[in-house]
């Protein structure tokens, strides 16, 4: 038995990660599409297969551009493809690379997102930042 189409998988991840990061219940993005949040839940996994016009339902619902479902493509999903582009987004860690979409999912990722987005001040959040990247020694 054939599982699901690894592409399939990341777009229902990414469309996962986008409704958590608003905020939102399966059942209440099921409600703005006239569907069960048991459809959303098998879309989320992969089980089935997002259709061109759900799609864009679904991204008008997550205010986002349809090209983010798609975004960090891990290259394994893509392989055998023809034209397979490279856009898996890894961030170098010393045990190996991470996506960064896997980071952003978490309950840590999820928290540090939101508080980041409070912050009104450019200059904090730039400062911020900076910290970020000199205690993880990128800077």
């Amino acid at each position: 038995m054939k599982g699901p189409n690894p592409i399939d998988v990341h777009v229902g991840s990414r469309v996962r990660l986008r409704r958590m990061s608003l905020g939102m219940s399966q059942e209440r993005l099921g409600r703005h599409l006239g569907l069960t949040f048991q459809q959303v839940q098998k879309y989320e996994k992969g089980v089935n297969r997002i259709g061109a016009s759900r799609l864009y339902a679904i991204a008008r619902v997550l205010d986002a551009p349809v090209q983010f479902f798609f975004e960090e493509m891990p290259k394994a999903a893509v392989a055998g493809l023809p034209s397979a582009a490279e856009t898996e987004v890894e961030a170098a860690e010393p045990g190996g690379a991470i996506r960064i979409s896997d980071f952003v999912a978490s309950a840590e990722g999820l928290e540090l997102n939101r508080s980041f987005q409070r912050i009104t001040d450019q200059a904090t959040r730039r400062r911020l930042a900076e910290l970020v990247r000199s205690v993880a020694g990128e800077g």
